[in-house]
């Protein structure tokens, strides 16, 4: 579990920072270029043998390095530096982007833990899971960067600082919008003068691209008008750009001109010109479902054509009229970063809440590809698992057209290793892991691997029988993506070890 947030002194918030930050980048390290030396916890690094050792497994702490004969430990910012020498040596690049975000990353999670310990986690406790990710994504070298701009310009906006805020409401010449889909729930913000349509911004977007020439212009000459905000607050989720309105019961989702994780957050024109299409298959895919799976649908997309990306906002279904009675919704990444009120808290022996989850989050995935060719990004943060009173999941929930892809549009293996990066690797081990962690001794793969089975027993799946039998299984290679200024959307794979194959021996 991540450690407990400290009271609100500043050299406490600095070392605390530190630890979140390493155990991201640690993981990276040792994941994509690191080679396990013999004694456990140490590390060899590839360049020039030099030993590094560190604290824990799933999220590693306390790096040092050997040295005259002695273990020095590392600040944040000589891991940064060790990194940085490292790849620099082993890929021959300058990476020069990276070490500031890492830096930046780091700073980001000192200013989150100093502004939670002077806010109030919201009592709704989806929204509390929301807006719980301190970590962020495990496996990247920067999750937490926020663009390298000032503290001031982005923490109003944070989810994980348990923000809220209200959106702000232009209105755009009806002859100069851009929409397609259904796009009438924008219409519950607010009201537009005659002859234009409500354009919902995030304030935070309109920060960075409001002064650009084309806006400016429109603004000037009537295309774009204010018309002040909306008069609720709506609460940032995981994804920080894509926001809830909870009495209207709706998501949103707007571009952002900032590079996180891996991508800069565009609302890019090609995902949006392909996103209904990809949206519609999808939705059809689990409404023919034989499991009580669900799909927030990106129902339409409204934008202007003088700034088609960086105005566009999206559509997406909200949960009521998806959930079972008597449900809560949770964040899949929530469970395995840790919150409060988590139903994991309270488990004294998780078997027979991890058959349950697993029985509501594989198959319609599985189901999805198999009979419809979709590939559903199932990682952790796109998935939402619902709970009944008793913490025992009933139902999964599955969101983001943009990161879907449908076959033939990619081969069948290509689709098949996205699934098995994004459902076992990013998803199913990580949660295997934090509750191998709570609970030691307890096997949990055999589980998957049943399932797994039963799906292919009752509905014929090749691949499983391959996944199965594999010695390993995809892991994506964030650090050297990110050091290599690869593009966002590409995917490199490193080779881990198959605990479904190590299950069976």
């Amino acid at each position: 579990m991540p450690p407990k947030l400290p009271p609100l002194d500043r050299g406490t918030i600095e070392e605390t920072a530190d630890a979140y930050a390493a155990a991201p980048l640690l993981n990276c390290l040792l994941r994509e270029v690191a080679e396990p030396a013999q004694e456990p916890g140490v590390y060899r690094l590839p360049s020039d043998g030099r030993l590094l050792r560190v604290r824990g497994v799933r999220r590693p702490t306390e790096p040092e390095v050997y040295a005259d004969g002695a273990w020095h430990r590392l600040t944040h910012t000589e891991l940064v530096k060790l990194t940085a020498e490292e790849l620099r040596r082993c890929t021959g690049l300058s990476g020069s982007e990276l070490p500031t975000e890492m830096t930046d990353s780091r700073d980001a999670v000192a200013a989150l833990l100093t502004a939670r310990a002077r806010t109030t986690p919201p009592d709704d406790l989806y929204l509390r899971s929301e807006q719980s990710l301190i970590t962020g994504h495990p496996y990247h070298p920067a999750p937490k960067a926020r663009g390298g701009g000032p503290v001031t310009g982005w923490l109003p906006y944070a989810p994980e600082a348990y923000a809220r805020f209200p959106l702000e409401l232009l209105a755009v010449r009806e002859d100069t919008v851009v929409e397609e889909g259904d796009t009438t729930a924008l219409d519950v913000f607010g009201e537009a003068p005659p002859g234009y349509r409500l354009l919902p911004a995030h304030p935070w977007q309109l920060d960075l691209v409001g002064a650009r020439p084309e806006i400016l212009d429109a603004f000037a000459d009537g295309r774009l008008v204010r018309l002040g905000r909306t008069a609720r607050p709506l609460w940032p989720t995981a994804a920080i750009r894509t926001l809830y309105a909870p009495d209207d019961d709706l998501f949103v989702k707007f571009s952002l001109d900032v590079r996180i994780t891996n991508d800069i957050r565009r609302l890019w024109r090609h995902d949006l010109l392909k996103m209904r299409r990809t949206d519609e298959v999808t939705a059809s895919a689990f409404a023919a479902s034989r499991d009580p799976a669900a799909w927030l649908s990106d129902r339409g997309y409204r934008t202007a054509d003088f700034a088609f990306e960086e105005l566009a906002v999206l559509v997406r279904d909200g949960l009521r009229g998806h959930l079972l009675p008597g449900a809560t919704p949770l964040l899949a990444a929530a469970l395995v970063e840790g919150f409060d009120g988590s139903p994991l808290d309270g488990l004294t022996d998780p078997s027979a809440w991890w058959a349950a989850y697993l029985r509501q989050v594989v198959p319609p995935v599985l189901e999805a590809f198999d009979r419809h060719g979709v590939v559903i990004e199932a990682h952790v943060q796109n998935t939402l698992v619902a709970v009944d009173a008793d913490g025992m999941p009933v139902q999964a929930l599955f969101r983001d057209a943009e990161g879907v892809k449908v076959l033939p549009g990619v081969t069948r293996a290509a689709g098949w290793e996205r699934l098995v990066y994004c459902l076992i690797v990013n998803h199913l081990v990580e949660l295997a892991a934090l509750l191998a962690e709570l609970h030691p001794g307890v096997d949990l793969w055999p589980a998957v691997r049943r399932e797994l089975i039963r799906y292919d027993a009752d509905h014929g799946l090749p691949e499983i029988a391959g996944l199965l039998s594999s010695p390993t299984l995809p892991g994506k290679a964030n650090l050297l993506l990110r050091w290599t200024g690869a593009d966002g959307a590409d995917a490199r794979y490193v080779a881990l070890p198959n605990p479904l194959r190590q299950c069976s021996h």
